[in-house]
C-alpha cells in the first residue's frame, strides 16, 4: 500500500510546505545577520588580511628592476658585479629616472641598507648624462655605493617576491650574505627590548589594576544601593572624559614641578632640588595606564561579586572559620571568573596601548605599539609596521589560547 501524503490547509504536501518554511526562515536569518557579517568583513577581516599580505609582499623592487635581478642570479657575491649587471641596472633605472617614478625605490632600498637613498638620488640626477658602454665605471664615478659589495648584496637579498625578512627584523634578526639568519649588531638590537618592555608593562599594569580594583569592587557589591550607585558613577566617570584629556592631566600631575612632586617634597620624602622623575619613563607609563584601565578590571569583578550571597561568608564564620579563612576558601574562589575576565581584558588592552605611553612614557617608556605607529606615520615602512602588527596579533591570540587551556574561556564573566 502506498503511504498517504499529509496535506497542508492549502493542499500542498506537508513535507514540501515545511521545507519552504524552513528555507524562508534561513533566508530571513541570513538577511538579519548579513549587515553585521559585512561590517566585520570590511572593518576587521580585510584590514588584517591586507596587513598579513603587506608584511610578506616584496614584489615592488623586483617589478621595477627585472633585468637587474636576472643578471644578479649569476653573481657570486664575493666581488663587485661584472659589467653585465651594471648595464642591466641602467636599463631598469634609466626609464624610472626619466619618468620620475623612482621615489618608492629609494625608500624601500634604504630600509634594506642605509645610504641607498642618497646614492640613488644622486644617480638619478646624473644617469641622463651616461654614455653608451662602460656602465660600471660611470656608476662607480657617480656615487660610492656602487663601489661597495655590501650594497649589491643588499639589493640581491630583496630578490624574492615573498619574504619573511620583516618578521626577522622584528626580532632583531636578519639575512647575511649567504641568506643565513643571524643576529643584527648589538647596538642595533632594539625590538627585543621593546617586546620585553611591552610584556613587562602589561603584566604589572594588570597586577596593579587587580590590587586596586578588588577592594573597590567588593565595596561596590556590599554597600547599600544608594551609596553603591554613587561610587559606581565615580568608577564610570573616566569613560565620559576623553582619553587624551586624561593622559594630558597626568602629564601635568607627574611633571617635576607638578602637584605630586610638590607633595613628595612637602612630606620630606625628597629634597626640592632632587625631585624624582615621574614622567617620560616607565614609572609614568605604569601610573597613567593603571588609572586609565582600572574600570576595565572593576566592572567584571563587580558583576561577579554582586551575585555572591553575603550569607555564604556568615555561614563560613558560623562553622568556625575566621574571616580570613572564610574569605580565602569561600569568597575568593567564587570571584575567579571575574578575576580571569578583568585580568585578560586589561592585559590584552595594555599590550596594544599607544596614546598614553607615547605622551607620558617618553623614549624609555614607549611600547611596541609606538614603534608600529612610527613606521606607519614617519618612516612609512608599512611592510615592517604590518609585520610588527601581525606579531602583536599572534601574541594576543597565543595569550588567549594559553588562558583557555589553563583556566577555560567558559569560566570568565564580563557582566
Amino acid at each position: 500500500m502506498s503511504k498517504e501524503q499529509i496535506l497542508s490547509s492549502d493542499g500542498v504536501p506537508l513535507e514540501v510546505s515545511l521545507k519552504k518554511a524552513e528555507r524562508r526562515n534561513k533566508i530571513r536569518a541570513l538577511m538579519l545577520v548579513g549587515p553585521l557579517f559585512l561590517f566585520l568583513l570590511i572593518t576587521y577581516v580585510f584590514p588584517i588580511g591586507d596587513m598579513l599580505f603587506r608584511s610578506v609582499d616584496d614584489r615592488m623592487i623586483t617589478s621595477k628592476l627585472p633585468n637587474t635581478f636576472a643578471a644578479l642570479e649569476q653573481w657570486d657575491g664575493k666581488e663587485l658585479p661584472d659589467e653585465e649587471v651594471y648595464e642591466a641596472f641602467y636599463k631598469d633605472f634609466y626609464p624610472l629616472a626619466i619618468a620620475k617614478e623612482a621615489g618608492k625605490l629609494y625608500q624601500r632600498l634604504n630600509y634594506e641598507k642605509s645610504g641607498f637613498s642618497s646614492g640613488l638620488k644622486k644617480t638619478n640626477r646624473k644617469i641622463k648624462k651616461f654614455e653608451k658602454g662602460n656602465y660600471k665605471e660611470q656608476f662607480m664615478a657617480t656615487h660610492k655605493i656602487w663601489n661597495k659589495v655590501e650594497y649589491w648584496t643588499a639589493l640581491k637579498n630583496t630578490g624574492p617576491n615573498w619574504s619573511y625578512a620583516k618578521y626577522l627584523k622584528g626580532m632583531d634578526l636578519k639575512f647575511d650574505d649567504q641568506r643565513n639568519i643571524v643576529q643584527v649588531a648589538e647596538d642595533r638590537q632594539i625590538h627585543k627590548i621593546l617586546w620585553l618592555r611591552t610584556l613587562n608593562v602589561a603584566f604589572w599594569v594588570t597586577v596593579f589594576c587587580f590590587c586596586l580594583a578588588y577592594p573597590i569592587s567588593h565595596l561596590l557589591a556590599t554597600l547599600p544601593m544608594k551609596y553603591s550607585n554613587l561610587l559606581m558613577i565615580c568608577v564610570l566617570l573616566p569613560f565620559w572624559t576623553s582619553l587624551l584629556v586624561r593622559t594630558s592631566s597626568w602629564m601635568v600631575l607627574l611633571q617635576q614641578q607638578g602637584p605630586i612632586n610638590d607633595l613628595i617634597v612637602w612630606l620630606g620624602l625628597a629634597a626640592n632640588d632632587n625631585r624624582p622623575e615621574l614622567m617620560y619613563n616607565v614609572i609614568g607609563t605604569f601610573v597613567a595606564m593603571t588609572q586609565i584601565l582600572l574600570p576595565f578590571m572593576v566592572l567584571p569583578l563587580y558583576s561577579v561579586m554582586k551575585t555572591i550571597s553575603p550569607s555564604l561568608m556568615r555561614a563560613g564564620k558560623s562553622l568556625g572559620g575566621t574571616p580570613l579563612t572564610a574569605f580565602i576558601k569561600i569568597y575568593f574562589p567564587l570571584t575567579m571568573p571575574g578575576i580571569g575576565a578583568g585580568c585578560l581584558l586589561v592585559f590584552i588592552i595594555s599590550i596594544g596601548y599607544y596614546i598614553t605611553p607615547a605622551l607620558v612614557g617618553g623614549a624609555s617608556g614607549s611600547l611596541i605599539s609606538n614603534t608600529i605607529a612610527y613606521h606607519m606615520k614617519s618612516s612609512l615602512d608599512w611592510a615592517f609596521a604590518s609585520a610588527l602588527g601581525t606579531m602583536l596579533l599572534v601574541g594576543v591570540l597565543a595569550i588567549y589560547w594559553v588562558y583557555n587551556k589553563l583556566v577555560g574561556i567558559d569560566n570568565i564573566k564580563l557582566g
